[in-house]
């Protein structure tokens, strides 16, 4: 059996990273969703254990205690983390992961799974970034402008250059397109579909 492919989708606050990423869960089969831990609250229209899992502060700590964590992170005033069963279960089912994460956690990834696929998503100006953020229920100007400040870190190009794909997401579809090419030809690559066949013949 094929080991699932792990997917890194990452960029700043604002960039359209997890639009992309949900967006493409209805594109391709055998790909499914990296479930994280945060403990933010939910936003509108978000359901736990399936867009996060929400937990307390406690259960995030205890779990960072246990190991539980392939990686965690805090961000925005909140943590985050990916539980290392989301790895293991994709790995040993062949099935396809996709994991919606800040930059901060795909560092930490591309240490522990360096051959996992990471694609960076980032917003064609920073002024349209800002416009983004700012049509975002919730952010007051002082959030909006700590989290552009994040931003300018986090596109700077010695980030940029530990990444496979750079997706400028400017148009929706386009943007779509692209990413949907990158994970059928990571999937086409020669040592992945002989892995897959090598029992056929």
């Amino acid at each position: 059996m094929r080991k699932g492919i792990a997917f890194i989708v990452s960029g700043p606050s604002g960039g359209g990273k997890t639009t992309l990423a949900k967006s493409m869960l209805h594109e391709l089969d055998n790909l499914r969703f990296s479930v994280s831990c945060t403990t933010r609250k939910p936003r509108e229209g978000e359901v736990d254990g399936k867009d996060y899992k929400f937990i307390t502060e406690a259960e995030f700590e205890k779990m960072v205690q246990e190991k539980r964590f392939i990686e965690h992170a805090f961000v925005h005033g909140h943590y985050y983390g990916t539980p290392v069963e989301e790895f293991e279960d994709a790995e040993k089912s062949g099935v396809d992961l996709l994991l919606d994460i800040d930059v901060q956690g795909a560092s930490q990834i591309k240490k522990s799974c360096p051959e996992a696929i990471f694609c960076f998503v980032m917003p064609p100006t920073f002024e349209i970034l800002r416009e983004r953020l700012s049509q975002r229920k919730g952010h007051g100007d002082i959030d909006i402008d700590k989290r552009l400040t994040r931003a300018k870190e986090e596109m700077a190009p010695a980030i940029l250059e530990e990444y496979d794909f750079i997706i400028i997401n400017d148009q929706l579809d386009e943007a779509l397109k692209t990413i949907h090419s990158i994970i059928i030809s990571t999937r086409c690559q020669s040592k992945r579909v002989l892995e897959r066949i090598k029992d056929n013949f």
